[in-house]
């Protein structure tokens, strides 16, 4: 099952905050699902509907070892 990939922008509209909410969340640790991928931030839609949601959602690194 492919995911859907969104940026920072993208993501930050589908949770109706602003990109900067987004960027203090993410610096604040709250709990926010995000993903580097190739020194980029992005984020999965369907743990950003699940963190809207208020369900626990476990963050999986994508680095290799």
């Amino acid at each position: 099952m492919d995911k859907k990939i969104l940026n920072t922008r993208d993501a930050a509209e589908f949770l109706t905050v602003s990109p900067g909410t987004l960027q203090n969340w993410r610096s604040q640790k709250m709990g926010l699902p995000y993903h580097k991928i190739g020194g980029r931030v992005v984020y999965f839609a369907d743990e950003l509907e699940k963190f809207a949601r208020g369900g626990e959602v476990k963050i999986h690194s994508l680095r290799k070892r």
